[in-house]
């Protein structure tokens, strides 16, 4: 059926708001149902019942949680779908009745089919008289051409003729939004059973996708991408309520991956947002998607656990090697919060998932030994180089500077965001950078005379951080504290001049003559890839002795194991509890080493 101008004048929105309103309703049950399994349920169960009727127990509310999450999202995106559509028409509404305003102004008729009769007006150039009126039609151009130069055409045709387009366009832009609405609205349908098997959370994916295309001026224009985490965080607690469950329940990715934007949002929008990343990825087969599918699966299933100290996924994405940012502990209400930036070879895979969420979660628990208020981060939130670490000196080789600094400044952001949030007067933050990390750790401190709110740095496995000394790097060189071992190969990697000169002279005389040319570049040896070494004294910093390690060669063949035990507990109990001390703000207590 033809929509009509009378029809769109007449359209009451405020009833499509209020359908809108009832999905909102449905949409916070479902979250409160789901907040009460998660929070009260799940943790009595696990805390007091043991045996196979427990863990029966556990899974099917596990999968009570999972269901309420859907009916969360798809209640909400029916809520905000409804909402956009009122939006949009009520601008066409409103073109239309300024238009019939003007009309009515003008004592000009608008007749049913859009069509607009004027009165005679003006006065011909011979006899004076005024020119006789007439109808204004969709595209028609009456009177204005008249048949000679001897008469003027008549003032209303103009008029009538501009609100007759203006009637047109109104509604036919109205039938379009009605139209394209009415596709979005069909397709926001459950399957029909008990459970929301992943081809549904699939299916969820695509609605999401396409209610944020059409909710784009409704809600996605309002999202301060490009304002200062403080400016967001202002933001986000001048909207209601209302709007913050929208941004949620449509926007997840945005609001979750926001600097600025509280802790607990962004993990309620990212732990949402997670399942729709899960749901896409299934649908596709490549290897990318596999690798990341996997990665999201195992941060997922922690999730789950009910971990100790508590999990806030702070940022979760598909773009680039993947992003994925995890806290051990709220970095909002935390005295002590660190962050760490893993480095070569880091992506978004189940290696991520399972190793580096266990150096932070390490991180978080030693801290705890000294200060209960510590919260620690892992954060991939750059594409780190992907080059292979079983061919250290090949690999390192080709790294330059620009992936570090671009997460640099992704990092240095990031901090400001935690620095804004966190509502303690004064609090501790470290940056810690392992590896390639290490270097963006680096850059980051190079922008804005330093990584704002930062008190403590630690450098660990580090190829150099592309200055030469610690006190470049903006919070004093006593409060840049470096771990290398022994073993760790890449802590020792040659600096660029140096592999030059030395490769030079291999080619030119021998591998001997090589080496000396290659000491020659580097009389003090104290250069690495990025810069001087920050375990030397040259760099400045306060080294903490660490475990030496396995070596690069053994009877179990060729190692780098050494590179990636300086935070775990088990391994290398010296450099992990030295860590532990720092990021709770007891730096003064470790043992210092001697520089190299």
């Amino acid at each position: 059926m033809m929509l009509t101008w009378a029809q769109l004048r007449d359209l009451k929105c405020g009833e499509l708001e209020g359908a809108a309103d009832g999905w909102g309703k449905a949409s916070n049950r479902a979250d409160a149902g789901r907040d009460r399994i998660e929070t009260q349920l799940l943790t009595g169960l696990r805390g007091t019942q043991r045996g196979a009727a427990a863990d029966a127990a556990v899974g099917r509310l596990k999968q009570l949680s999972r269901n309420l999450s859907y009916v969360y999202t798809e209640c909400g995106l029916l809520r905000t779908t409804l909402n956009s559509l009122a939006h949009e028409l009520r601008i066409q509404q409103r073109a239309l009745r300024e238009a019939l305003d003007d009309a009515e102004s003008l004592k000009f008729t608008v007749h049913a089919d859009g069509s607009v009769t004027y009165p005679a007006a003006g006065a011909g150039l011979i006899d004076g008289k005024p020119l006789p009126g007439g109808t204004a039609s969709v595209g028609s151009l009456p009177g204005l051409l008249p048949p000679s130069g001897l008469v003027a055409p008549n003032p209303n045709v103009a008029k009538a003729q501009d609100i007759a387009d203006r009637v047109a366009k109104a509604v036919r832009t109205a039938a379009e939004i009605d139209w394209r609405y009415a596709r979005i609205l069909r397709k926001l349908r459950a399957e029909e059973g008990l459970k929301v098997p992943d081809a549904t959370w699939t299916d969820a994916a695509g609605d999401a996708a396409a209610v944020r295309d059409a909710a784009r001026g409704y809600l996605k224009d309002g999202i301060p991408r490009d304002a200062s985490p403080a400016e967001r965080k202002s933001w986000w607690a001048g909207l209601t309520d209302e709007q913050r469950e929208e941004y949620l329940a449509v926007y997840p990715d945005q609001i979750g991956n926001l600097d600025g934007i509280p802790a607990v949002v962004r993990d309620a929008a990212n732990r949402d947002n997670l399942q729709l990343l899960m749901g896409k990825l299934e649908g596709r087969d490549d290897a990318k998607a596999e690798t990341q599918l996997a990665g999201l699966r195992e941060i997922d299933r922690q999730l789950r656990e009910g971990r100790q100290p508590p999990m806030f996924l702070l940022g979760i994405g598909d773009q680039g090697n993947g992003r994925a940012i995890v806290s051990f502990g709220n970095p909002d209400t935390a005295r002590n919060v660190s962050a760490y930036v893993p480095g070569l070879g880091t992506s978004l895979d189940e290696e991520f998932a399972r190793d580096d969420l266990k150096r932070a979660r390490d991180t978080a628990l030693g801290s705890r030994k000294y200060d209960a208020s510590s919260a620690a981060i892992v954060w991939l939130g750059y594409d780190a180089p992907q080059q292979p670490i079983d061919d250290p000196l090949g690999g390192l080789a080709v790294m330059g500077n620009e992936r570090a600094e671009e997460g640099g400044l992704a990092y240095g952001e990031f901090m400001t965001g935690l620095e804004v949030t966190n509502e303690n007067e004064d609090p501790h933050l470290t940056a810690i950078g392992h590896s390639y990390g290490s270097r963006t750790v680096g850059a980051a401190t190079q922008h804005n005379g330093g990584i704002p709110g930062v008190d403590d740095i630690i450098l660990v496995g580090s190829p150099g951080v592309g200055v030469d000394h610690a006190s470049d790097l903006g919070v004093g060189k006593d409060h840049v504290f470096v771990g290398a071992a022994e073993n760790d190969i890449v802590t020792k990697l040659p600096s660029k001049q140096q592999s030059v000169v030395g490769v030079a002279g291999t080619i030119a005389a021998g591998p001997a003559i090589g080496y000396v040319a290659g000491d020659i570049a580097d009389q003090g040896d104290d250069d690495l890839w990025f810069g001087k070494d920050p375990a030397s004294e040259a760099f400045g910093a306060r080294r903490f002795p660490v475990d030496a390690g396995p070596r690069l060669v053994n009877r179990h063949g060729f190692s780098l194991e050494a590179h990636s035990h300086y935070f775990d507990p088990s391994r290398d109990s010296m450099s992990a509890d030295n860590i532990a001390l720092i990021t709770s703000g007891h730096s003064k207590r470790i043992k210092v080493e001697e520089h190299r």
